[in-house]
């Protein structure tokens, strides 16, 4: 699949009379680590000479350039009317768009088929910002979104992977407000003017679920770029594993074991059953079953850090994790604390990911976006690829803590009282902590493969 991105305008009557078709580039990417390829969630390309950047989101992994030699006639403000690629792109039933004003404005979103057809219509006024939308789809595969205001209109295009659509089967743009908290090392900022000329400097970020790495060129013609991995060593012969709902995940081999890189975030026990999403407080206090929750109920918690879990649905029959791979239990947690030596600091920050507030790693460690660990002398050095983020859990009072501050995985054993025990990487703390909690706790999920 192919994004193309517009790069240079030129008067219509230039273009004619001068200089005909414009030449275009192609810019192939891809990445592995150890001679296994990654799976990259996101490409930022930055145009460092001139300004400007856009994105490639997976599956899409070329970028074609119509561009200008020498020529600059690109009016690259940031702070223009944006709309952003939908994401997810190809996406199940419904997805999110970003819109950013410059000024206040009446603006009118369509959407409609290939054929041209109106499916959905929203309209209304907005003042200066950032908005959020979320499209529920009907039966079509391919639709076409325009934003249209008071003197610009642009469209994106949008794939509806599979047969999945809104529970009515009809299509329909649904405001959601500011963004909030969007992931920002992902990506997910609105699209901005990206010019080029031949000569240009480019800088390419690439985006896994948990890290980070880039490459700078001066392109001068079609090429591909490889991203090199190398803080951890994938699995042999399985460097992703993907759950039912469709989520990839790196994985990592640390000893003799082979874990998930990232938390788990599937919403489908592995038999296809839906697995509960309980928002509400009192339901959630009185769980007896499995049941997930995204952090503070807000889906866009879920990339960085996955969904929280009742330890019930570790143990459900059902199964959480995907077929091959299990929730580990305490001895296996054992297992992995006695290859690295022990529990004791240092041993849990070389668990945790360097991504800190303050970090004085640099680079992709030193970052303020999530996910990524509170500011803390006890910094995450990720020795063995482990890549533990503090993704804070839901108590059984049914309030949210410490996202940024502790990592809290459950194992699937309980101890002599009927206790669960889990797991706690904290941001002030370079050890690793074993200890019970309750059953209606919602906690991370990391599997291991049987």
């Amino acid at each position: 699949m192919k994004t193309k991105t517009l790069l240079s305008i030129l008067a219509l009557g230039l273009i004619i009379s001068t200089f005909g078709q414009k030449p275009i580039m192609e810019l192939t990417f891809t990445a592995e680590n150890s001679g296994q390829y990654v799976p990259m969630d996101s490409i930022i390309i930055e145009n460092i000479t001139q300004g400007g950047d856009t994105t490639l989101y997976a599956p899409d992994t070329t970028l074609s350039l119509e561009y200008n030699v020498g020529i600059n006639e690109t009016d690259l403000s940031k702070n223009s009317f944006s709309v952003s690629q939908n994401y997810p792109n190809p996406f199940k039933g419904k997805t999110e768009i970003y819109l950013y004003l410059p000024d206040k404005e009446h603006i009118r979103i369509s959407v409609r088929d290939i054929l041209g057809s109106q499916l959905a219509n929203y309209e209304n006024t907005f003042n200066r910002g950032n908005h959020s939308f979320t499209f529920y789809s009907g039966d079509n595969k391919y639709y076409l979104l325009t934003v249209t205001g008071n003197q610009t209109s642009k469209t994106i295009k949008m794939l509806n992977a599979g047969n999945h659509k809104a529970g009515t089967g009809e299509c329909k743009i649904v405001y959601t407000g500011h963004k909030g908290n969007a992931v920002g090392f992902k990506s997910r900022e609105l699209l901005n003017d990206f010019g080029f000329n031949l000569g240009d400097e480019l800088k390419y970020t690439c985006y896994t679920g948990v890290e980070e790495t880039e490459i700078t060129d001066s392109p001068a013609g079609s090429q591909t770029y490889t991203f090199q991995f190398d803080g951890w060593t994938p699995c042999p012969g399985m460097s992703t594993v993907t759950d039912i709902d469709g989520n990839i995940y790196n994985t990592v081999q640390i000893g003799n074991q082979c874990w998930m890189k990232e938390n788990l975030k599937t919403t489908t026990y592995r038999n296809g059953t839906a697995i509960p999403n309980v928002t509400n407080n009192i339901n959630w206090q009185n769980l007896t079953t499995g049941a997930y929750v995204w952090y503070d109920n807000d889906i866009s918690w879920k990339e960085p850090y996955g969904a929280l879990y009742s330890w019930y649905a570790t143990v459900e029959t059902n199964g959480l994790c995907p077929t091959g791979w299990h929730v580990p239990t305490n001895d296996e947690w054992t297992a992995l604390t006695d290859f690295i030596g022990g529990t004791a600091s240092p041993h849990g920050n070389e668990l945790k990911s360097c991504r800190q507030v303050n970090s004085p790693s640099g680079e992709g460690c030193n970052t303020t976006e999530h996910p990524r660990w509170a500011e803390s002398n006890e910094n995450g050095t990720d020795d063995y690829g482990f890549s533990g983020l503090p993704g804070g859990l839901r108590e059984n009072d049914s309030g949210f803590y410490y996202m940024g501050y502790f990592g809290i995985w459950w194992s699937s054993t309980e101890d002599s009282s009927g206790n669960p025990l889990g797991n706690t990487l904290s941001y002030d703390h370079g050890d690793l902590i074993f200890g019970n909690g309750e059953k209606n706790f919602g906690l991370s999920v990391r599997c291991v493969k049987d």
